[in-house]
């Protein structure tokens, strides 16, 4: 029996927040083209200072939908987004929904063996990527190289006289003098401008249904390499919903947001590229986070709500100490994908004077779940009480069919709208992950208060969150085993002061090879994107292992602490 059917959270909801949210009817396109047509005249985006209002964001999706159309792109088929954050990754998103088709979303700065592991999997005929990493994806293998490569160039997103303020990091694998052109020199490529020189699509043009797919968000899950996890339109406009009703507060075409989350990732993906659009939120859209370009932002379109990550709210506090009204119009802020410090909560909200909560989830619920309430009965220090319409189990993770005595840790559960259809062609996964009756295992370790406030103890899983993102340890072990001196590695997380964990290895070396750290590291930057490269690297005669002769990571990591 579950003992929290009762969900006895529901009397510590904000004022106003009901208990369960209605059916959701609108696909991603309807609550855009709603979007479009209730705030017409309103900025949607906003990009370095230049403007894109919904009007013009609505006729930008028609005419890259037909501009796709045109490539060949159909209902089902995978399109990839190569992008960071710009209008044009906004009007992309979109456009490929508008056709019925899926969206692939992809981290710009991954390696080249990094994107190619993904495009093998998903297969996109499509991308639409970056223009610096556009002859990456266009040196692929002809089996998996997509037929059309559309490449963006940002800078024509920006300002006149604004646009040598734009610089972003580009992985050193690429940099080389085409790689830092506008126009790549790849053949076969469609520059966006073109594509979105055509006429609008069809308005009678097929439109795609509640439960097809919408996206398809890479993950390593709770065991292994990065899978796609399949998420439908009534997921993410769901748990759209769920952010909406959880911020009773928010007052609609008025709000602005900011972009300083990655679109690519999924929590960036719903708190600004749905939620956001679905409220006729102004965006304000940065590339890369630097405090400096938020201040400076601003001053210009004070924000309203800020979802970020706790090191974020850190280093905005501190550079707005000089100016201590930068900040003053935030009232809410969300923090996500790692552990905030109570510290940082109170830091913030001395500085702002708004709201400051914890939430948590994964890809796999679209990615919210559990969040802190808007009001004064959060409790910081836990990530809060299940949102509207979901549910909750605590199992024991051996068996999880069996639900542990209420006030026990156990594997959280979690069932709701939100919840994934599976991953992509993998049908052994989603049934390790995705249990009868809809339910979803998470693979953290929690705790759940006799009121309902859950706290994170421990993961099942060995995934290491670093700077919001997920590691695989196999993924890192595997290159740094690919090393011709290394003869076994370990890579685990080690906790940080300020939340989070530092990627850190530790490595056995054949006889004769000499210890070289810095070495090792750059080894790694060759196949992994940096926030994967461990920061810290220790030899180790001999590695733990289990008398079947598996690294034991658990006493790694503990050694490595020991260490400091």
């Amino acid at each position: 029996m579950n003992p929290y059917e009762h969900r006895p959270w529901l009397a510590h909801y904000a004022d106003g927040v009901p208990s369960a949210i209605e059916e959701p009817t609108q696909t991603l396109v309807d609550m855009i083209d709603d979007a479009v047509r209730r705030f017409r005249r309103r900025t949607a985006l906003e990009f370095f200072g230049a403007e894109t209002s919904y009007r013009e964001l609505g006729e930008q999706i028609a005419s890259a939908a037909e501009g796709l159309r045109r490539l060949g792109v159909v209902a089902g088929d995978r399109v990839a987004l190569v992008l960071p954050n710009c209008p044009q990754h906004v009007a992309a998103f979109y456009a490929v929904l508008r056709l019925g088709a899926i969206v692939v979303e992809h981290n710009p700065l991954y390696t080249p063996p990094e994107l190619r592991h993904q495009f093998e999997d998903h297969g996109a005929r499509v991308a639409i990527v970056w223009n610096s990493v556009a002859d990456t994806v266009a040196e692929f293998p002809s089996d998996i190289r997509p037929d059309h490569i559309v490449s963006v160039d940002l800078t024509r997103a920006l300002p006149f006289g604004k646009r040598m303020a734009l610089r972003l990091p580009i992985p050193k694998a690429r940099r080389s003098r085409a790689a830092l052109t506008t126009t790549p020199r790849a053949r076969g490529l469609v520059e966006w401008k073109r594509l979105t020189s055509r006429r609008a699509l069809a308005t009678r043009h097929p439109r795609p249904s509640l439960d097809d797919t919408a996206v398809l968000q890479y993950t390593s899950g709770t065991t292994g390499t990065p899978k796609g996890a399949v998420l439908s339109h009534r997921n993410l406009r769901a748990n759209a919903m769920q952010g909406r009703a959880w911020v009773p507060g928010l007052a609609e075409g008025e709000e602005v947001f900011y972009g300083v989350l990655p679109l690519f990732h999924a929590y960036g993906m719903t708190l600004c590229l749905t939620f956001a659009m679905s409220i006729g939120a102004r965006l304000v859209l940065f590339p890369k986070f630097d405090s400096g370009l938020v201040l400076d932002a601003a001053r210009h379109s004070p924000p309203t709500f800020l979802p970020a990550v706790p090191p974020i709210y850190d280093q905005l506090v501190h550079a707005a100490a000089r100016h201590p009204r930068a900040l003053e119009r935030i009232r809410f802020a969300i923090s996500g994908a790692m552990s905030l410090p109570i510290a940082t909560v109170d830091r913030w909200e001395s500085a702002t004077g708004g709201l400051l909560v914890e939430g948590y989830g994964m890809t796999e619920s679209s990615p919210i779940s559990v969040g802190n309430p808007m009001g004064p009965t959060r409790r910081p220090g836990t990530v809060g009480v299940p949102f509207p319409s979901t549910e909750i189990r605590v199992v024991d993770p051996d068996e999880p069919d069996a639900d542990r005595p209420a006030g026990e840790a156990g594997e959280l559960l979690v069932r709701g709208p939100q919840v994934f259809q599976g991953y992509w062609r993998r049908p052994t996964e989603t049934a390790e992950t995705l249990l009868p009756g809809g339910w979803l295992r998470t693979g953290d370790i929690v705790h759940v208060s006799d009121d309902g406030f859950v706290t994170i103890v421990d993961r099942v899983k060995e995934l290491i969150i670093t700077g919001g993102f997920n590691v695989s340890p196999s993924e890192v072990e595997a290159a740094l085993l690919a090393h011709p001196d290394v003869r076994g590695a370990a890579v685990v997380g080690l906790p940080r002061a300020s939340g989070g964990e530092a990627v850190a290895a530790g490595v056995e070396l054949r006889e004769g090879a000499v210890f070289d750290e810095a070495a090792l590291r750059d080894f790694c930057r060759t196949s992994l994107t940096p926030y994967k490269v461990p920061r810290r690297i220790e030899l180790f005669d001999e590695l733990p292992r289990s008398l079947i002769g598996k690294v034991l990571r658990r006493a790694v990591r503990d050694e490595l602490i020991e260490q400091g």
